[in-house]
């Protein structure tokens, strides 16, 4: 018979941002100790509310399934003599557990076989439970009172039930029941659960929706809903619901108003403290603009919610208010007029100040416009970099450090600069964070660039690059923004110029340049690989496309990487890849480059392969200029036979050995050909 277990972990307030994590990681280490502990079960279900973890697994096995293991022992000859056992056989059965009669021979072994039959489920509950409290992996934990365990809040009480029976687990001073908490303010008292089926029913009873997914949807309808009954559309930002979502356990939507006037402020000013700082939903009308109203989620109900409203329409007021005294307080001069300010402002310790990399991003996006060979303007461009730190020492942005670059567009904007240097500065942070959108302009996806290129070199020419999980600077981030505005954009870009013109800028010891490319390179490298491989390019490619060194331009790489993943699908591959692979093992064997001297030739296979080779290259060189690799890689097919001709017909290593040297000139010349995408002796094919 299947039954199902319930264990609640009642908590203090948990942080929301922690909870979606929090509770994957508590399923998974649920399904993983019931594995562990041969315990057979259907499924995991994991609810969590601000305070609340729990957990529910479904068809639970009232007995433990038995287990039965195989060890090898002695072989034969040891284990026996004159067909008794010895001294060794029978301290290896004791040892398992066994009786030596029970000992069975295979390939010339011993073998024990132990079965062990399963105990009761709510036997081995208990630690099962106690184990899973206290190793559910957190950001961070704390203790408490005089209490040695550790957990992300202080444990407040225990739920555990196989079925309706209670299973003992105690932490601290805290011993499981049946009795939870309803809502903090609209129930009153503990409340008991009979069973683990009746658990979500009796918590909605007591105003809690203890389902994650049920508060999302409830949230989202009602915010939706209001807002429609108020005459706009409700602007969701994913992440806000998600948080708003772990904030309550009872969710009521209101809608609040502020007055006019502050819809003269930019956007941005507005939105953020309601957002950001408040939790709050903004609103618009049918036109798209932001109306003075908005919407929150209180943890209640409708009793008094006028008061509730009245409290947080208070509250954002005074945010408001901030933000407009420091908007009218910043356009007392035009965000140029802030440049000598970012002087007051530091980078980096021993890295100069933030006007002088303002400076140092004038100097590298001008040498970006030139290798990109962007058709964009240059001076633009310029004016973008120049300004690009400038919103920094504004009031605004040192009250709402989230408005850093926002404002400076703004502010932008509000001087008469040309909309793309406005646009441009705010989009060199994009992108902020995993999933973020990318820079959409010339100037943004430039100056982005820059950015990230100068704080990279800055930060490892610092000796604080990244280590283990360790990335307080978010060089990871910014590494992968680099790659993925480069692919983006469809830009040829060689990292090592652009790092050795930053490395340049920031006055690098010429001792210490050398090996600061290389760790910058290496980790780049390592980078780029992660990426392909979440684009789902096979390992083996990604090892072929950056065998050569010497090739640092992740887009061209890329289209090398996509071409060669099309090519390995190809009828055409294996032929072409057995001749490379044959060719690569020779060409290991050159111990001094020369030219291929036709005259040397002694077999008509070798003027084959030559001529054979130069008609391909000429084929081969416009597909490459014009980067069609996918073309480029099945040209080599010419060659595969004139090259299993010169491998049945030629001698390559000559006793002669200008006539071997000329050989295996050949040979590589062929080679160049075979690897002209990527080196194909790397890939592995079936």
């Amino acid at each position: 018979m299947m039954k199902n277990l319930l264990f609640e972990i009642g908590t203090e307030e948990l942080p929301a941002n922690y909870m979606p994590r929090v509770l994957t990681d508590l399923q998974e280490l649920a399904a993983k100790k019931f594995t562990e502990q041969h315990i057979p079960f259907e499924s995991v279900t994991v609810y969590g509310t601000p305070r609340r973890l729990a957990l529910l697994v479904h068809g639970v096995a009232e007995a433990q399934a038995d287990t039965e293991e195989e060890f090898k022992g002695p072989s034969v000859q040891i284990a026996f003599k004159d067909g008794a056992p010895t001294k060794a056989a029978m301290g290896f059965a004791r040892g398992k557990g066994v009786d030596v009669v029970d000992l069975t021979e295979r390939d010339g072994y011993v073998y024990a076989v132990k079965r062990t039959q399963g105990k009761a489920t709510k036997e081995m509950l208990p630690a099962v439970l106690e184990d899973i409290l206290h190793t559910i992996p957190f950001p961070n934990h704390m203790r408490w009172a005089d209490f040695e365990f550790r957990f992300l809040r202080p444990v407040r009480w225990l739920v555990a039930l196989f079925d309706t029976e209670v299973i003992p687990v105690a932490v601290t001073d805290v011993r499981s029941g049946r009795e939870t908490m309803g809502h903090r303010f609209l129930s009153h008292g503990p409340v008991s659960i009979p069973s683990a089926d009746d658990y979500v029913q009796v918590l909605k009873d007591h105003f809690v929706l203890v389902d994650q997914e049920e508060r999302r949807e409830r949230i989202r309808k009602q915010i939706t809903e209001l807002a429609r009954e108020e005459g706009g559309e409700v602007e969701i930002a994913p992440d806000l619901l998600e948080e708003v979502t772990y904030l309550v356990e009872y969710p009521t939507a209101l809608c609040g108003r502020f007055e006019e006037k502050y819809l003269r402020l930019p956007e941005a000013a507005i939105i953020t403290p309601m957002r950001d700082h408040q939790r709050y939903f903004p609103v618009r009308g049918k036109d798209g603009r932001l109306l003075n109203k908005f919407i929150a989620v209180r943890n209640g109900g409708k009793d008094f919610l006028e008061n509730v409203i009245h409290g947080n329409e208070r509250v954002l007021r005074a945010r408001l208010a901030d933000a407009e005294f420091f908007f009218n307080e910043d356009r007392k001069k035009p965000l140029a007029g802030y440049a000598e300010k970012t002087k007051t402002v530091v980078f980096q310790e021993g890295l100069g100040n933030m006007y002088d990399k303002s400076q140092r991003l004038v100097n590298l996006v001008e040498g970006l416009h030139f290798v990109l060979n962007s058709q964009g303007s240059v001076d633009d461009l310029k004016r973008a970099a120049a300004l690009s730190k400038c919103d920094l020492v504004t009031g605004m942005v040192t009250e709402f450090t989230e408005l850093q670059g926002i404002m400076g567009r703004d502010y932008a904007r509000l001087d008469g600069e040309p909309e793309e240097v406005a646009v441009g500065i705010a989009e060199q942070y994009q992108p902020r964070f995993a999933g973020d959108v990318l820079p959409r302009t010339e100037i943004g996806r430039i100056l982005s660039l820059a950015d990230k290129i100068d704080n990279i070199t800055a930060t490892f020419s610092r000796g604080k690059a990244p280590t283990g999980s360790q990335d307080p600077f978010g060089m990871r981030r910014q590494a992968l923004g680099i790659l993925n505005i480069l692919l983006d954009g469809k830009y040829h870009l060689g990292l090592r110029k652009a790092f050795g013109q930053a490395i340049f800028l920031l006055h690098v010891d010429t001792e210490k340049a050398k090996p600061l490319m290389l760790q910058i390179s290496e980790f780049l490298r390592l980078r780029f690989r992660n990426m392909l491989l979440d684009q789902g390019i096979r390992y083996d490619v990604i090892d072929a496309v950056l065998a050569d060194g010497k090739n640092d331009d992740p887009y061209d790489l890329y289209l090398r990487a996509r071409a060669l993943q099309q090519f390995v699908a190809e009828a055409e591959a294996p032929a072409i890849v057995q001749a490379a692979v044959r060719v690569h093992n020779l060409c290991g064997k050159i111990t001094r480059n020369v030219d291929v001297a036709p005259s040397l030739f002694r077999e008509d296979a070798e003027t084959a392969l030559y001529e054979a080779s130069q008609a391909v290259s000429e084929k081969l060189l416009p597909a490459l200029v014009r980067h069609e690799y996918g073309k480029a890689a099945l040209l080599p097919l010419e060659l595969t036979a004139p090259v299993n001709r010169f491998f049945d017909e030629v001698m390559v290593m000559d006793k002669e050995e200008q006539i071997k040297d000329n050989r295996l000139a050949l040979l590589a010349n062929v080679q160049k050909i075979l690897h002209c995408v990527g080196d194909l002796s790397k890939l592995v094919l079936a």
